[in-house]
């Protein structure tokens, strides 16, 4: 599938000392004509998120593009565990022995021959948007659905979308990664090659 682009990063540091989010590609290094983006949040209140983050960025990103060097070719699910592999691989060699672990979301987009790849792990998202002529006319047509308690919770029924507003856990995930882990995360991922001009692919942590 052939595809033109119009690729786009925003980051805002807010209320954080410091930031934990990383790009592939880097924040301002995106251009038109990119096919793969991932975007990673380090795991706040951990140590060096950001050193988890932008390790996950660099090893799946390198990983990705030297499996598939023709930026719309043929791409796989198997192309991406190996990446994926490569990044735990280049998280346990970073890990200093702390009992608290480094950690980190992991968000994917990969547009290929067949359409596109999404994966994530944690609780930052992927959004696949289509565009209306006016707001009611704009479909959201795919989302990722988080790795956290407070939707495990809501999808078992022990919460209602109202009371997970104010759940005074909605920081807590349930899936991220991490160096040296006995059994290590899988992530979800859904393929689509319904993309029409217009449409908008958003990745996003949860701020």
């Amino acid at each position: 599938m052939k595809y033109r682009l119009e690729a786009y990063s925003i980051k805002e540091l807010g209320q954080r000392a410091n930031q934990e989010d990383s790009m592939f590609p880097e924040m301002g290094n995106a251009t038109n004509n990119d096919r793969l983006f991932i975007l990673c949040d380090g795991m706040g209140g951990h140590e060096k998120g950001e050193v988890a983050s932008q390790t996950v960025c660099e090893a799946m990103g390198e990983s990705v593009m030297k499996q598939c060097p023709d930026a719309e070719g043929v791409f796989t699910d198997d192309m991406l565990r190996q990446a994926l592999s490569d990044a735990l691989d280049a998280l346990d060699k970073k890990d200093d022995g702390s009992e608290k672990k480094m950690g980190t979301t992991m968000t994917f987009l990969k547009l290929h021959k067949d359409g596109a790849t999404i994966a994530h792990i944690g609780d930052s998202r992927v959004y696949h948007i289509r565009s209306g002529a006016t707001a009611n006319d704009t479909k959201i047509l795919f989302q990722t659905c988080d790795h956290s308690l407070v939707n495990d919770l809501v999808k078992s029924g022990n919460l209602t979308p109202e009371e997970a507003k104010n759940f005074n856990r909605k920081n807590v995930i349930t899936r991220a990664m991490q160096p040296n882990l006995e059994r290590r995360p899988r992530a979800d991922i859904y393929h689509t090659d319904d993309i029409k001009a217009g449409d908008y692919f958003m990745l996003c942590s949860d701020g």
